[in-house]
């Protein structure tokens, strides 16, 4: 029959020792000296009173039959406090942690140190101590660090302590091992209690005496000696050096020793001779959970000395390495390096209110970090993460640049560091737009880093590939009036699509091209949103693109809308940039019955004129503006106001761009804009080489170099081979666009976004059905966010199969786009001519919305930017910056998952291209800079396969060698966890309601069972910025509705349904 031993001493002791008043009683019993107190529970403040009066304050109370710091609570006689109250609170604690609510009181001792002596004791009688430990070094009364032996106390207080120790323990008859626990207050020690075990800190004793308590535990429950050889203990154990250590936890000091949980990606341990480690799962992959102690391991190391001991203790936590969980590593770093440690001056309450154990962690966060290795695994599992990409780049090779600064220097350039915006520097607004009116040579606006990007890559160009051109194109365009780079769609593109802060790109930007003029598109009152902000936010946001280094910028309106420009153009005015108001001109003006006419568009001039606009800009969105349309309405402009400057740009989607803005220049424009060869024509703006080359020999041709605009345009040829998965692939110019009239910036977007929707074998319709939702909302002016008006509402009759007539006909039971709502509220402005009736009553009384008087701002109450500082820095942090603010409230949404990308992947701006686009292959070596900008090296070793049944886990782990070491991600495969497909919605049935795209759940407004009334908001989706609320078809109680915010649907998915009862 197979023995078993009991290892631990007899159960009397057990009980004996199991509680601390029933201990220090036997602690009395052999003259072990025991801090002054009641050995009796107490329940009642009377109880304690008569000790007080005796002792004094401070006391404290104490659970009787556990430790840890719970159940116990300090008096210190404060009128404020409750002690009666504090009494009831600790036994309550005592109760819920340990079962029992006994407490008792002792003097408190307000420094001492935390001693333990370790025993060993054989069935035969023998007892012996095997010298001390101190485990002064606490927080909240959780050991930290142990050390032995124990030199921060004297000598002879040592030894009392041992032999004390040795004698309480022969008392009881112990058997095996024990650790006897004691407080030394200057220099006097006292009773604490007895654990009848060996401790977690047993290592140190085992360190500095060379012997294995465990094993020793083992061999004594079976019956061996102390001095038996196979226990291997002496009689007089001797210290042999000072062995030191630190439980490493998965806690977080800094925001109050939270607990972090979540999978270990990495793990490197230290080794080495004097070091040894007790853990167990310290391995990429496993989990560390919140449902037991938070210690991963135990660090242990042993020296001759302690400050030698110090000395390898830091080196091995700093050779440490685990990714995934936060741990106390740098807290135990800060102790082991405080000038207190050395000399031995900690006691126990010292970190409980000590900075080292607040101070924020330093950050090390960088390219490198399990983040950045995520998002590569994401691309690798899951494709893309940057929305509309169709496909992976022709090439991913490095781009070459020119080196534009050699041959500058080469030929002898005169003032090649002297530009533009130099002179509005040094002279002002006024007076640069004064300068550009005199200026003898026309001037030319380079627009490849925003509109041409926009219109033929969908706005995808990343941060880092303008940056990596920059100080050439600072070169080739020293002399050019501006550069468009901001604004627009780009700064929501930015944040919603590529994952970037578009002010950080502003800035750099503005550091690599120092001498060049920045230019920025402003969307009248709606700012760079799709309908109207604050008018105090307004101000601020301008005010802080002008302090981030913009220097132009152009206002339009999507409507013409002279209300709307004037505010803008104030807001501008005020935060000291040039600006330059905007006509949109679309149509005909050459047809006499085209309702835009030449005297429409100078009646928009007069006015423009007279806010103190220092620049008129004329802004052919579309490229429908004829050579001879542009030279009657730039030459009559010039008739009269001969001492304005003119500015004028165009798409060139007819072809006819370069003959346009040549006609302009003879007419009198000052300034033409055009986009770098290899991203222009067709739906972006004309050749920039062309431009030049039209104007070449002419007195007042442009001073700049073609040879270094196409040297430059090199780079951007190779980048528009990178970004092949967003080119729109429009390889001719499109008569058509004079009966759509789709902008082209706005153009590729719309192709993409159709493919989004499911409508990319529908483009045709597409654009027959953007001609008649531009009549049914009035034959109005496009640009955005009207434009995107139109544009969504043409997708919604395309993928609804609607017609004009049926538009007409249903408008009252149609659930429309959110920006054809905001259109016919007012949001975008006021059509000079009204708005088309009674359309827009149907469509709002079906909406619930109402209709806005007047400007539509001025209905908008300011916004409290403070507040919304506040509120983001509760949330992020003091990192939050005003731009932050800025963005926050320009688009909040869109702001809100941007903070979610970087908390989940981190930055991934400095990322080249090629690995943002194209996954990486197995056994590619990346060089990927981190935070100080020093290239690392990773590699993707393996991909763990794809499960196979219905049952298979849709987690896949992606392996990584990260400067040598080997690391992992784990995520979602998206293809798994879409196998489940929703119910389709019955067509037949009209109480169903399917998906009538394919997108996201952007909110859900009701729950199922939920009376609702016929045309009530039920949920709302969205799709590459299209947004539509799905409204109830019937009244009734709504039934089968299981959608969550942020899932995926297909068209035709059931979203909920409409029962006559609940």
């Amino acid at each position: 029959m197979e023995r078993r031993w009991f290892v631990g001493p007899p159960s009397a002791v057990l009980v004996g020792f199991g509680n601390k008043i029933s201990a220090r009683s036997l602690a009395a019993q052999c003259s072990v000296p025991t801090i002054p107190g009641l050995d009796r529970p107490v329940s009642e403040l009377s109880e304690i009173e008569p000790f007080i009066a005796e002792h004094g304050f401070p006391v404290i109370i104490k659970a009787s039959h556990g430790g840890g710091g719970r159940g116990q609570r300090i008096l210190n006689g404060g009128p404020s406090q409750d002690i009666a109250a504090v009494i009831r609170e600790a036994r309550a604690e005592a109760k819920d942690s340990f079962g029992v609510d006994t407490v008792f009181v002792e003097k408190f001792l307000p420094s001492p140190k935390h001693i333990e002596v370790q025993i060993l004791a054989d069935k035969h009688g023998n007892v012996i101590h095997l010298l001390e430990r101190d485990c002064t070094i606490q927080r909240k009364h959780q050991k930290i660090i142990e050390l032995a032996p124990a030199t921060s106390v004297p000598k002879h207080t040592r030894l009392g302590m041992q032999d004390a120790a040795v004698r309480l323990c022969q008392f009881v008859k112990y058997e095996n091992a024990a650790t006897v626990e004691f407080l030394v207050q200057d220099d006097e020690f006292f009773f604490i209690e007895v654990n009848p075990r060996i401790q977690v800190e047993h290592t140190v004793t085992e360190q500095i005496l060379d012997i294995d308590l465990v094993r020793a535990q083992i061999c004594i429950a079976r019956g061996a000696t102390l001095d038996d050889p196979i226990v291997n203990i002496g009689s007089a154990p001797t210290a042999h050096g000072t062995a030191i250590q630190c439980r490493v936890t998965s806690e977080m000091p800094w925001l109050g020793f939270l607990p972090s949980c979540g999978t270990i990606t990495h793990c490197e341990l230290p080794a080495g001779p004097g070091v040894r480690i007790d853990g167990y799962n310290m391995f990429a992959g496993a989990e560390v959970t919140p449902h037991y102690d938070p210690m991963l391991f135990k660090c242990i190391v042993h020296a001759s000395n302690l400050d030698s001991a110090c000395a390898k203790m830091i080196s091995a936590l700093r050779a440490t390495h685990i990714d995934g969980i936060e741990s106390n590593i740098d807290l135990l770093q800060r102790i082991l390096q405080d000038p207190r440690f050395g000399r031995q001056g900690f006691f126990t309450r010292s970190l409980d209110d000590d900075v080292l154990s607040t101070k924020m962690k330093e950050p090390t966060d960088d390219p490198t970090s399990q983040k950045l290795l995520s998002f590569l695994a994401e691309t690798t599992i899951n494709g893309s993460q940057i929305q509309g990409q169709i496909g992976g780049p022709e090439s991913l090779r490095k781009l070459g640049l020119p080196r534009l600064i050699d041959d500058v220097e080469r030929r002898g350039a005169q003032d090649i560091h002297t530009g533009w915006r130099d002179i509005l520097l040094a002279e002002g607004p006024k007076a640069f737009a004064t300068r550009v009116r005199d200026h003898p040579r026309i001037l030319v606006t380079d627009c490849t880093m925003r509109d041409a990007q926009q219109s033929l890559l969908a706005t995808r160009v990343r941060t880092v590939d303008m940056a990596n051109i920059a100080p050439d194109v600072n070169l080739a365009y020293m002399k050019a009036y501006s550069l468009e780079c901001w604004g627009g769609a780009t700064f929501d593109v930015a944040l919603r699509f590529l994952h970037e802060d578009p002010w950080k790109r502003l800035r750099s930007l503005r550091r690599l091209i120092p001498n060049v003029p920045f230019q920025m598109l402003l969307r009248s009152v709606s700012g760079l949103a799709y309908s109207s902000v604050p008018h105090n936010f307004l101000k601020h946001f301008v005010s802080q693109a002008v302090s981030n280094g913009m220097d132009i910028i152009r206002v339009f309106d999507g409507l013409n809308d002279l209300q709307n420009l004037a505010v803008a153009i104030e807001a501008c005015l005020s935060a000291g940039a040039v600006v330059e108001a905007a006509i949109l001109y679309t149509g005909n003006m050459l047809d006499a019955g085209c309702k835009y006419s030449l005297e429409y568009y100078l009646g928009l001039i007069d006015v423009l004129v007279s806010t103190g606009a220092h620049i008129i800009a004329i802004k052919s969105m579309s490229g429908v503006m004829t050579p001879e349309a542009g030279r009657r309405l730039v030459s009559s402009i010039r008739s009269r106001y001969p001492s304005v400057p003119i500015h004028v740009h165009t798409h060139d989607a007819s072809g006819t761009g370069v003959a346009t803005m040549l006609a302009c220049v003879q007419a009198g424009a000052d300034v033409i804009d055009g986009a770098t060869d290899s991203l222009s024509g067709i739906t972006a703006q004309p050749a920039m080489s062309a431009l030049l080359a039209g104007l070449m020999g002419r007195q007042d041709e442009p001073e700049i170099d073609i040879k270094d605009v196409r040297a430059v345009d090199r780079y951007w040829a190779q980048l528009r081979l990178l970004y092949a998965g967003f080119d729109a692939r429009i390889t001719a110019p499109d008569p058509d666009v004079y009966l759509h009239e789709i902008p082209g910036g706005q153009l590729t977007n719309l192709m993409f976004q159709a493919r989004e929707l499911g409508l990319g074998s529908q483009w045709e319709e597409t654009k027959t059905a953007f001609i008649s939702a531009n009549l049914l909302l009035g034959d109005i002016i496009k640009a955005t966010p009207t434009s995107k008006a139109v544009g969504d509402l043409a997708q919604f009759m395309v993928n609804s199969k609607l017609t004009y007539n049926d538009i007409l006909a249903r408008a009252d039971s149609l659930d429309f786009p959110d920006s054809v709502l905001d259109y016919f509220e007012g949001l975008m402005g006021q059509p000079f001519d009204g708005f088309p009736e009674p359309l827009r009553t149907q469509v709002l009384a079906r909406s619930g919305r109402g209709r806005l008087r007047g400007q539509a701002s001025a209905n908008l109450p300011p916004v409290d930017i403070e507040n919304v500082r506040r509120q983001l820095k509760l949330k992020y942090g003091d990192s939050i910056t005003d731009t932050d603010v800025c963005s926050k409230l320009m688009f909040p949404d869109v702001f809100a998952n941007y903070r979610d990308f970087l908390q989940k992947y981190g930055d991934i701006s400095p990322l080249p291209t090629q690995h943002v686009l194209a996954s990486p292959r197995i056994g590619e070596e990346m060089l990927l800079p981190n935070s100080k900008g020093e290239l690392v090296r990773v590699t993707m070793m393996a991909v763990q396969p794809q499960g196979e049944g219905e049952d298979a886990s849709p987690e896949r782990t992606v392996f990584f060698q990260v400067n040598g070491r080997f690391r992992q991600a784990t995520v979602k495969d998206a293809s798994l966890q879409n196998r489940n497909k929703r119910q389709q919605a019955d067509l037949g049935n009209p109480a169903q309601m399917g998906s009538p795209f394919s997108g996201q759940v952007l909110a859900v407004f009701k729950e199922s069972g939920t009376q609702v009334a016929e045309g009530e908001g039920i949920l709302s989706i969205g799709a590459m910025k299209m947004v539509i609320n799905v409204s109830a078809p019937a009244d009734g109680y709504l039934h089968s509705l299981d959608a969550t915010v942020g899932e995926n649907i297909e068209k035709g998915d059931l979203l909920f349904e409409i029962r006559s009862s609940p």
